[in-house]
């Protein structure tokens, strides 16, 4: 109960805004008694410089109250001895100085914690407040509160699930990535059980409740983040921490001049030249720096805590999707059936997909214009949720989604399943009058510039990378192996990802990567949580302490070399500045400094290592590689020839495919169509890149030697190019292959497939991923 008064007395003494007009009166009390001094009025001048230091001693001795009721004894204790000192013994100049030096470095910390913000407003406002309750024939909107277990409820198309339940009647199609963070929409079978917080993708469907709002899942999360967040413990800044044993030791050399000398002035110059200035304010203005770096880039951090603990992290747990991935889906491949093409395949898919708000339709639209394929208008449209589309395209009847789960498969389409299945990969089927003729495969990709950014952190120092996932182990172990991670957890729950996090907090400083609601608590409950919020859910980004605006995940990389490097130049600045002033406490000591020229010397200490510690702002262009205009308008060229050649890697897996039939002119025929692709498409590609992109980026890289490898696939792909091309020639006048030239053939076809999409992957993660 005694703690009570004193918290609202504490508060009640520091008002917003502080900071900044102690750092005025300070300064004008400071400027207005020089200007005395030189007009000849001492008096008035020691009267307006004792005037600020008295200012100053009031909150100063507030800050000392408030950090020593959260167990510190900061860098304020010094200065609040050395302030009551300089008063006690007339020293007032002395006095105005430090109270300056206390102004300038509280001020640059209060200006980068003003943007803090780690209130659940986001999560709250997402969170539905009513629900439609159905009893007998009549749908009522009742609050939320009043729902009970066992109610029938409607949820609407785009509606939120307002509580956990179980499917009645007709399938529920659901975007779960506000739970899961998984972008792809899934299909929820009557008496399968939904979870609050869902958003329905499809029709209407009803739900029997099987829990209350408070029990709910999305109210779970809730607590959850506000748990975590309240758990989290305050970061101790550098300069605290320095200052633990750097406060008893001027303490005590100031105790000990006294008493030798007998002199109480001996006493206050130790503690006028002890004052922690390199403390007060070269390290904070690293840190300052950095985060202005940083916000350059792209990177708001919080506050200057945030930067510090950043910067000596060594854990880094990262959420799959919108994190690794891109969030949303892309055609991996398109497969067609004998006797059509599959450019032909997304042409008609994209056009009748077009109307359709599905994300899976977005990218097959996407896919289709990216290759400049004319969309047709289709005609008598209808789209059934959880199903598809149909409609009328060139006269025939055509539809684009899910094939029914008994419809009977050819062995193209059984081929195309299993590939689904071992890729990880959704399936959109084409069926013209009810018969499949295609199907595209859609994934959620690896960011091209993950993994260099998972490179470069590990080469700052993060030595465990982690992934926390609410999304399927198969497609997570994928990407982990991909990326090289040292750990895989899949399918994790909200409390889950949080229970991951405090795990590892235990051993390490520990960020935590995310763009979701679901991801809300363990970034909140991490040392560091770092939201993707150029798309990602506002609640990440609140809880955050890092938010990375513009969505690209090699920001995190860009934000951890800017905390690590400035961190290292705070503690160069500190260590610095204290050992000088430790030379000068000596000399103070023995009476070779009054504390005027104290002050002054310790304000010549304080430029020195002010000035290094701006070297925090410059930009360390040894961090990325630093491309010319030209080079960065090629990488954009041939980033787009990549899209444009997706239909060439295709038909070379194709014409693969339909050497199975045998050796006759129809199996060949697809041959001949890649061999064409290839003389007039890809091959005009990479003697482009290897005659201009190449050479354009090998300045950047350290030269041609960088790119040497890149250089060897392209002689491999010309020579498996080349072997298609001799097996055409040897082919008989009637098209046919000799039985001995089949095999042969068949490898050259699914080898070059292979090696162009390493290829084309190397490529776009070493290369593409360089512009900005």
């Amino acid at each position: 109960m005694s703690g009570t008064p004193l918290r609202r007395t504490l508060v009640s003494l520091r008002p917003p805004g502080l900071e900044p007009l102690l750092l005025a009166v300070t300064a004008a009390a400071l400027v207005v008694g020089g200007v005395l001094r030189l007009l000849g009025m001492p008096g008035l001048a020691g009267l307006s410089w004792a005037v600020g230091t008295a200012a100053a001693v009031v909150p100063a001795v507030v800050w000392v109250l408030d950090a020593l009721r959260h167990g510190r004894a900061g860098v304020d204790v010094i200065a609040v001895l050395a302030l009551g000192g300089t008063l006690a013994v007339g020293e007032y100049l002395a006095g105005a100085l430090i109270a300056l030096m206390l102004a300038t470095g509280r001020t640059l910390e209060a200006a980068a914690q003003r943007r803090a913000s780690r209130d659940l407003r986001a999560l709250l406002e997402h969170a539905p407040r009513n629900a439609r309750r159905r009893t007998g024939a009549e749908v009522r909107t009742v609050p939320l509160a009043e729902v009970a277990a066992g109610d029938l409820l409607v949820v609407g198309p785009g509606e939120v699930v307002p509580v956990d339940g179980r499917v009645v009647g007709d399938p529920a199609v659901l975007d779960e990535s506000v739970l899961t963070g998984e972008s792809l929409t899934v299909r929820r079978p009557e008496g399968e059980t939904v979870r609050s917080g869902a958003v329905n993708a499809g029709g209407a469907f009803e739900l029997r409740a099987t829990a209350t709002e408070q029990d709910s899942t999305y109210a779970e999360i809730v607590r959850l983040a506000r748990q975590a967040g309240a758990e989290s413990a305050p970061v101790v800044r550098l300069a605290d921490r320095y200052a633990a044993w750097f406060l008893p030791l001027s303490v005590a050399a100031a105790g000990l001049a006294w008493l030798v000398s007998g002199s109480a002035v001996r006493a206050v110059a130790v503690l006028v030249v002890a004052t922690p200035c390199p403390l007060l304010l070269a390290a904070p203005v690293a840190v300052v720096s950095g985060l202005s770096r940083a916000s350059r880039l792209g990177v708001v951090i919080r506050d200057g805590g945030a930067l510090e603990n950043l910067g000596r992290a060594r854990t880094l747990l990262l959420d799959k999707t919108g994190t690794l991935t891109g969030g949303r889906p892309r055609v991996l491949d398109v497969v067609a059936a004998p006797g059509w093409q599959p450019a032909q395949v997304l042409r008609l898919a994209a056009s009748l997909d077009q109307y359709s708000p599905h994300v899976l339709a977005e990218a097959v639209v996407g896919a289709a214009r990216g290759r400049g394929l004319h969309l047709s208008v289709p005609s008598d449209m209808t789209e059934e949720p959880g199903t598809g589309v149909t409609g009328v395209v060139a006269g025939r009847r055509m539809a684009v989604g899910r094939l029914a789960e008994h419809a009977e498969r050819p062995d193209w389409a059984r081929a195309a399943d299993n590939r689904a299945l071992l890729d990880g990969a959704a399936v959109a089927w084409l069926s013209v009058d009810k018969h499949p003729v295609g199907a595209v495969l859609l994934r959620d990709p690896v960011r091209p510039d993950a993994p260099r950014t998972l490179r470069r952190l590990r080469s700052a120092g993060l030595d465990r990378l982690v992934m926390l996932t609410g999304d399927r182990a198969e497609p997570a172990r994928e990407v982990g192996a991909v990326l090289g991670l040292d750990d895989v957890r899949a399918g994790l729950t909200p409390a889950g990802k949080v229970a991951a996090v405090r795990a590892e907090r235990e051993s390490a400083v520990t960020v935590m990567v995310g763009d979701g609601v679901n991801d809300a608590p363990a970034l909140a409950a991490a040392d560091i949580g770092v939201a993707m919020g150029a798309r990602g859910s506002t609640a990440s980004s609140e809880a955050a302490d890092i938010v990375l605006t513009t969505d690209r995940v090699d920001r995190l990389a860009d934000a951890v070399a800017i905390a690590v490097r400035s961190r290292r130049i705070a503690v160069q600045s500190a260590l610095g500045g204290m050992l000088l002033s430790l030379a000068a406490m000596a000399a103070a000591a023995f009476g070779l400094l009054p504390p005027a020229f104290g002050a002054l010397l310790q304000e010549g200490i304080d430029v020195a290592v002010i000035l290094n510690a701006l070297r925090a702002l410059r930009d360390d262009r040894a961090e990325r590689p630093q491309l010319q205009p030209a080079a960065e308008a090629l990488i954009h060229r041939f980033a787009a020839e990549h899209d444009d050649l997706q239909d060439v890697l295709e038909a070379v897996r194709d014409a693969a495919d339909h050497l199975a039939e045998g050796a006759g002119p129809r199996s060949l025929a697809p041959v001949t169509e890649v061999h064409r692709l290839l003389t007039e498409r890809l091959l005009p590609h990479e003697y482009a890149e290897e005659h201009e992109l190449y050479p354009a980026l090998a300045p950047a890289l350290g030269g041609p030697e960088a790119t040497a490898t890149m250089s060897r696939a392209h002689a491999e792909i010309e020579r498996l190019s080349q072997r298609i091309a001799t097996h055409l020639a040897l082919a008989g006048p009637d098209g046919t292959l000799a039985p001995e030239q089949l095999d042969d053939l068949r490898a050259s076809l699914y080898g070059l497939h292979t090696v162009l999409r390493l290829h084309f992957t190397q490529e776009e993660e070493n290369y593409f991923s360089l512009a900005r």
